[in-house]
């Protein structure tokens, strides 16, 4: 890991909170994928 000097807790800090953000945008992504197929496999069934 390169030395970060004096910004070391900004620049993880902001590494953190990027990983974080993409998490919840895959999470959320999954999750409506989730419902999405489940809806369209209940319209397919009742079709």
């Amino acid at each position: 890991m390169p030395d970060l000097g004096d910004y070391a807790i900004e620049v993880l800090s902001a590494y953190a909170v990027s990983i974080l953000l993409i998490g919840v945008l895959i999470w959320l992504s999954w999750r409506r994928y989730a419902k999405v197929r489940a809806s369209l496999e209940k319209v397919e069934k009742n079709g």
